[in-house]
């Protein structure tokens, strides 16, 4: 296990840094700040002392070479537009998006699960078949489109929802809704196949000649058995809404990660769009690890 884990540790820590090589010299693409939080007369000088006062004056690859030593003590560098410590920035928006990725996909998970294992039991029936319908059209919709007819409907029309904020927890319905949406029709797919293979099962036929109630067979017997593959995408979409929920939280107004990346790229606060970038690659990172051991707590022949 220990061998395993500093294997992953070392991929991941490569996969780590190419990301910030790309990141940090993409994002000086974006334009001379100085453009931004500067007056259009300031004179050369001023910016001058501007570009050195936040380290911009010297060449990129020197500027790479100070952030990566910087980096090797934990130090993520200052905003340049709040002139606080960038990983304080990163950390304080983070918890937004943490908060709603892990309410939505605490929901997600419970509902799919036993949505999917309903509809396997009785494949073909009428609840399979609208289960499945809706799973369908909730995987293909774009989360955009979603957020705004919800924002029209319920908001504009209706005035039933906030459209932005967190205040109160009809701030949250809406962007926990439109985030529901999608992994809801993964999972539930995903579910449905693997407890039909499951229920199908030498085990599973045994369970019902003894005259096992249907409960304990669904979500005992086969269950457990079906959970490996479900427990993948549970975690690829868990990692897709820390990662990409950039567009809800930006339609919606939530102060999240997702959000602070599109306002840092924009302001080209160069220091906080790096410590986004590395905060949540860390925390998916720790994600597929858990999910990575939680194999061997559901299926012991799995062995690492």
């Amino acid at each position: 296990m220990r061998s395993f884990l500093t294997k992953r540790a070392y991929a991941s820590l490569i996969s780590l840094l190419f990301l910030i090589v790309a990141v940090f010299f993409l994002s000086r693409l974006t334009g001379d700040p100085t453009n931004l939080y500067l007056p259009v007369d300031a004179s050369l000088d001023s910016r001058e002392r501007f570009r050195a006062l936040h380290g911009l004056d010297d060449p990129l690859i020197l500027q790479f070479g100070r952030y990566l030593a910087d980096l090797a003590v934990l130090d993520f560098g200052d905003s340049i537009r709040r002139s606080q410590p960038a990983l304080d920035v990163v950390l304080e928006a983070f918890k937004w998006t943490l908060a709603l990725a892990a309410i939505t996909m605490t929901i997600v998970t419970i509902t799919a699960i036993v949505i999917g294992s309903l509809a396997a039991f009785r494949v073909g029936g009428l609840f399979d078949r609208t289960a499945t319908f809706f799973s369908l059209i909730g995987a293909s919709a774009p989360d955009f489109w979603i957020a705004i007819v919800a924002i029209v409907l319920f908001s504009v029309n209706l005035g039933w929802l906030p459209t932005s904020g967190t205040g109160t927890v009809w701030h949250w319905i809406m962007p926990i809704g439109v985030l529901f949406i999608r992994p809801f029709g993964l999972i539930l797919q995903v579910v449905r196949g693997a407890m039909i293979t499951a229920l199908g099962s030498a085990y599973v036929k045994t369970a019902r000649a003894k005259g096992v109630a249907s409960r304990p067979i669904i979500f005992v017997h086969a269950l457990r058995n079906a959970m490996l593959p479900v427990i993948t995408v549970i975690g690829d979409q868990a990692a897709a809404i820390l990662n990409g929920a950039v567009v809800v939280e930006t339609i919606f107004g939530f102060p999240g990660v997702g959000k602070l990346m599109i306002d840092s790229i924009l302001q080209r606060d160069f220091a906080v769009v790096l410590a986004t970038i590395m905060v949540t690659a860390f925390a998916i990172f720790v994600m597929n690890l858990l999910i990575d051991l939680a194999y061997a707590v559901l299926d012991p022949r799995i062995r690492y």
